[in-house]
């Protein structure tokens, strides 16, 4: 294997952003001293307590120390010994940070998915400013919502690809990466692969700004340094490699009626050309490709979704068995209610997953929306990735 502020303005925020953090100096021989200290600090809630009982100690335990506002980093780095010190300054700046790290275990469902929580909130003075959740978990695609929250949050269309060998998806407010199946195993029916998902901030805040790419380049980071950490406490071996982000961001661009959402023959129908008039596109060489569109940006009134990743498609396993009325196609079969519509085809390289969600009405003709795009929208977008000639049917109304 080779935004997202609490509270913080666009000042503040540019200076914890830009703010270099100071690169640690090579620690001394370990002695009893410095082995109780390093253990004193492997709780990152005691560096504000402590403070003022182990800065004076330092010296006389022969121990060479750097410090910011958040005190000695002697012990593990955070979430899983994986941070690293460049990371953690992208993220946060030179800001005093506390750690809250849960140790990775089995879900207490008892179903065998891995699970653990890191959470690191940065301070300045008593005021909390940024918060960086760090998630290990199983996707599910049959018990719980999975398909819904995490679908909504990380495959949006302001994601982008994490580059070649990464299979993960970045934006400046949420990224998340796969661990690989032969460290966790091959995930089983109905089950996703288990990802290092990161947030920061409220979902859907990806605002095009002048902060958009340091904030995705460093949650993309953030998500490789977590997943190497988690590889290696699970005791795989192999590592990611870093992180190469596209430099452009996803921005909304007025639609192509005749090449909806970029795709080659994919007609927007007439009646909704106004009410759709702003579109994204994220995700290309991703896991997953993701167009919204809009009226209102950045309202989003109708996301589709093709993923290629046949794991990652298992999220929508209770979708595609029981998401509503049954609809065939030459190559597949598929479900559609009133506000989603899921499509499973052959390809020649495995399974495609297609996934569309009107998540507004509009006026006059509500959700016919869903049911006009969904065949279109499929047989357009299995020829675009090579897996056409596509015929669905739908039922009648």
């Amino acid at each position: 294997m080779n935004a997202d502020t609490n509270g913080s303005g666009a000042a503040e925020k540019a200076a914890a952003d830009t703010a270099e953090g100071t690169e640690p100096a090579s620690a001394g021989a370990e002695g009893s001293d410095s082995s109780w200290l390093r253990r004193l600090l492997r709780n990152r809630t005691t560096h504000t307590i402590a403070a003022g009982v182990i800065i004076g100690g330092l010296l006389g335990a022969g121990t060479m120390a750097w410090q910011t506002d958040s005190l000695p980093l002697l012990g593990p780095a955070p979430c899983w010994d994986s941070l690293s010190d460049s990371t953690v300054s992208a993220v946060f700046g030179d800001r005093r940070i506390d750690v809250e790290e849960q140790k990775l275990q089995p879900d207490p469902r008892g179903r065998g998915l891995v699970y653990g929580q890191c959470r690191i909130t940065s301070f300045k003075g008593d005021e909390d400013r940024r918060q960086l959740t760090i998630r290990v978990h199983k996707l599910d695609g049959l018990y719980g919502s999975d398909a819904r929250k995490w679908p909504e949050e990380y495959l949006a269309a302001g994601m982008v690809a994490l580059g070649d060998g990464l299979p993960g998806m970045g934006s400046s407010s949420r990224a998340w990466l796969a661990v690989p199946q032969s460290c966790t195993g091959r995930p089983g029916d109905f089950e996703g692969p288990v990802v290092v998902d990161v947030e920061m901030g409220p979902a859907g805040l990806d605002i095009e700004s002048e902060y958009e790419r340091e904030d995705r380049a460093a949650l993309a980071h953030a998500a490789v340094d977590a997943t190497n950490g988690v590889i290696r406490d699970l005791g795989c071996s192999g590592t990611y490699p870093t992180p190469a982000l596209a430099k452009d961001v996803v921005t909304w661009k007025d639609t192509q009626p005749d090449a909806f959402c970029g795709i080659k023959d994919l007609s927007l129908p007439a009646e909704y050309r106004q009410s759709l008039s702003r579109m994204r596109i994220g995700g290309d060489s991703a896991p997953a490709r993701v167009c919204e569109a809009a009226g209102d940006y950045p309202r989003t009134v109708l996301r589709m979704t093709t993923i290629e990743d046949p794991a990652l498609a298992e999220v929508f396993s209770q979708d595609l068995l029981k998401g509503g009325t049954p609809f065939q196609g030459s190559n597949g079969r598929g479900t559609f209610n009133v506000t989603r519509a899921v499509y499973r085809a052959r390809c020649q390289t495995g399974y495609v997953t297609y996934v569309l969600e009107q998540k507004d009405q509009l006026d006059k003709t509500g959700f016919e929306l869903l049911r006009a795009m969904t065949p279109t929208y499929i047989e357009a977008e299995s020829e675009r990735i090579g897996c056409g000639p596509e015929k669905v049917t739908m039922p009648r109304s």
